[in-house]
């Protein structure tokens, strides 16, 4: 029941104001960052969600308060006391009447303010005891009655309020009356901020949870980089061996295969090197050798013997200047501007090869077959590649015999040949041939560099293409150059050789 309360002296409020490796370890640090965004999430998320619970809460308040004014009025409105049945005629039965009907809720409270006392508070079973503050009182009662309905914010040393003063003025009744509705603001905010606690210390546990979980979990997935930093220690030049365990389908499996490709390719070069360093101190022990014995060798008082030394010493001396520049290319073949792609007539450069060739030899030189139309190479590269292949044919072929050149496009890819009636290629040679210093089965090789077919292939690579040959012992051979079809102008067109020669066609499997 709502209690009545004199407090002599106090005086009538004022009006109310509105609503306002170890650390640095790939681990440590991939793990680290992580943490700290999910940190910084934590905190984003955590301070946005109790700023916005912080303002649903204030927003609740005040609309508690605005349903207590509501109720308020309506009472007011009917101007009927219960009681009697008539009309109310003093303030303090109309705001008595209105306290007994308000069920206050947590941490709220009310009473009824005189002119300068406290008239009514709420009963004993509410919690919120206003009445209590008294420095609240004096705030409230040392202000003027407020001429219409305020919602206000106000501090004391005991708690911060959300508070509703509700002036009430009958026409026959001279006493003015405050009914007042007051928040906690404090322990409202209090209880959010508790459960707000709760939440980061639930979300800090969960992210130390994450970060022994996430070690783990980060220490098992980059197992595949500790192996590798295993085995690249463990490799030097005399073992290439070791390779990589590949495991799983991600981006570290991916690593593992490029990083035993890798391995794969510095094996092939280290073999290729030393394998060319044994060749090469071979091939150039033979001229030296050559040389020293005549020069030894040779009667310094003979004339004629000195000439011929002589002669022999500059014709090895030529052999090895040859070497040293077919391997000088080669060592550039690996360089990206070996070559140099432009738009190139395919049946213009078939017939400058021609015109060429026919220095090498006294053969037979005939185009058997051209292809009309713009293909992107290199042509320098193309025609030093088919002369090399002229070159070979002059060497192991007879004179007078024939010696065609052609031209074909083929399933994308254009094919370059040149033909001869020599002495063939064995089926076992065909593969080894394009070898550095390679020999034949009787282990004999023409004269030169023995790095022609060589230089012929590194240079169909340098184009993304390959060179090959096609042969029948005693019958002749076709070395073939095959290079991808890249920016092709017109419609290709294959024509055979319209001269008064017969037009030779190449193999059909080519």
């Amino acid at each position: 029941m709502v209690r009545r309360l004199r407090a002599p002296g106090f005086r009538v409020p004022g009006r109310l104001a509105g609503p306002g490796r170890g650390a640095s370890s790939v681990a440590g640090r991939i793990l680290g960052s992580m943490l700290l965004l999910s940190l910084l999430t934590l905190l984003v998320a955590g301070g946005t969600s109790y700023g916005i619970l912080r303002s649903q809460a204030s927003a609740r308040i005040d609309d508690a308060l605005s349903r207590t004014v509501s109720e308020f009025r309506v009472l007011s409105a009917s101007s009927v006391d219960p009681a009697t049945g008539a009309p109310f005629v003093r303030a303090e039965d109309l705001v008595y009447v209105a306290m007994q009907r308000t069920l206050p809720a947590a941490n709220e409270g009310m009473m009824a303010l005189g002119p300068a006392d406290v008239r009514w508070v709420a009963p004993e079973s509410v919690s919120l005891r206003p009445e209590a503050d008294r420095q609240l009182l004096d705030g409230l009662l040392s202000e003027a009655v407020p001429e219409r309905v305020v919602l206000r914010t106000l501090s004391t040393g005991t708690t911060t309020y959300r508070l509703a003063v509700v002036p009430v003025q009958l026409a026959d009744d001279a006493a003015a009356m405050r009914y007042v509705v007051v928040f906690d603001l404090s322990a409202e905010l209090g209880a959010l901020g508790r459960t707000h606690l709760v939440f980061m210390a639930a979300g800090l546990a969960a992210l130390a949870l994450s970060a022994v979980l996430g070690w783990m979990l980060v220490a098992r997935l980059l197992a595949p980089l500790r192996e590798m930093r295993r085995t690249a220690e463990a490799i030097s030049e005399h073992d290439l061996g070791q390779r990589l365990e590949v495991r799983g389908n991600d981006d570290l499996a991916d690593l593992s295969t490029t990083f035993n490709h890798m391995l794969d390719r510095l094996g092939n070069a280290l073999r290729s090197q030393r394998q060319l360093l044994d060749d090469v101190g071979h091939e150039l022990r033979t001229p030296i050798t050559i040389v020293q014995g005549h020069l030894e060798l040779q009667d310094a008082t003979d004339p004629h013997d000195v000439e011929q030394t002589r002669a022999i010493a500059l014709d090895e001396l030529d052999r090895m200047g040859l070497l040293v520049d077919d391997l000088v290319m080669l060592a550039k073949a690996d360089r990206s501007d070996f070559v140099a792609p432009v738009p190139v007539e395919l049946d213009v450069l078939i017939d400058d090869v021609l015109d060429k060739a026919r220095g090498l030899g006294d053969r037979r030189w005939i185009v058997e077959r051209r292809a009309h139309g713009t293909a992107e190479l290199d042509p320098r590269r193309i025609e030093q590649a088919m002369l090399q292949l002229c070159q070979n044919a002059v060497k192991f072929s007879a004179a007078g015999s024939t010696v065609a050149l052609g031209c074909g496009l083929h399933a994308g890819t254009v094919r370059l040949w040149v033909r001869d009636e020599g002495i063939g290629v064995l089926p076992e040679d065909r593969a080894a041939i394009f070898d550095r210093f390679a020999r034949g089965s009787n282990g004999r090789r023409a004269e030169g560099s023995g790095l022609g077919l060589t230089i012929v292939r590194a240079i169909a690579g340098a184009h993304g293409g390959t060179a090959g040959v096609e042969s029948r012992p005693g019958a002749g051979s076709t070395f073939f150059i095959d290079l991808p079809l890249r920016g092709f102008g017109p419609a290709p067109d294959e024509t055979d050789h319209t001269g008064n020669e017969e037009a030779h066609e190449p193999d059909p499997d080519h």
